[in-house]
């Protein structure tokens, strides 16, 4: 159980279902409700299903290319840390949409309105934050059949999350407004921070032989 609080934290935090919402409304503006209703849902199918491959063939792939669990952890707890960075600081980050991906989002949004895959789904979702995390989180498994469950379980909660995010973005805006939101996604990087911080000292720790003080496989 404790593991599948601490999944459930690292894949929230990353995705940030509540800062999705001003996106969505600036994508989805001048849709129909059943548009609207259409696009988001297969936004959020479509990031489960590239969540699901990395989940399943992730760690393979950086197998093949010669990447050590330890290299992948550390490495991953830094560009998380850098999220949770962006995100203290009310920055968009990089790691979710890059200025170059959010102009051609918009261009996109002008030519059609199916913006479903790009950018709601990649990378606004599963982007390579969520990538990195769901990846991190399956090694850290060790392959024991209740904490791959309890990954997958904190992936379909977060992803209905974002779904339901989505759906009522507009009365989220308007109950919480925009300095809301941001004091949501600031508690949420500094939660992120910390998660970041341990996958570190794991990947550190398991390389030099001493172990982590509080792992995160606990």
């Amino acid at each position: 159980m404790p593991f599948f609080f601490k999944a459930l934290t690292a894949l929230f935090t990353i995705v940030d279902p509540i800062g999705l919402v001003p996106v969505v409304l600036a994508l989805t503006a001048g849709m129909s409700s059943r548009a609207r209703f259409i696009t988001i849902t297969r936004a959020a199918i479509i990031a489960g299903i590239v969540i699901a491959i990395f989940g399943a063939f992730g760690q393979q792939i950086f197998d093949a290319l010669g990447v050590t669990a330890d290299a992948f952890s550390i490495a991953g707890g830094v560009l998380l840390f850098l999220v949770a960075i962006d995100m203290l600081f009310g920055r968009p980050s990089g790691a979710r949409e890059t200025p170059r991906e959010a102009r051609e989002a918009r261009s996109e949004a002008r030519r059609n309105e199916d913006v479903s895959v790009f950018p709601l789904a990649i990378p606004m979702i599963a982007g390579p934050g969520t990538i990195t995390t769901i990846i991190l989180l399956v090694g850290a498994s060790k392959s024991n059949p209740v904490q791959l469950t309890a990954v997958a379980a904190a992936a379909v909660i977060t992803l209905i999350a974002a779904w339901l995010a989505m759906l009522v973005s507009a009365q989220i805006q308007k109950r919480i407004g925009t300095t809301g939101i941001l004091v949501v996604s600031r508690v949420l990087g500094m939660l992120l921070a910390a998660v970041a911080a341990q996958f570190i000292l794991n990947g550190v720790g398991h390389f030099l032989g001493i172990g982590a003080t509080a792992s995160l496989a606990r």
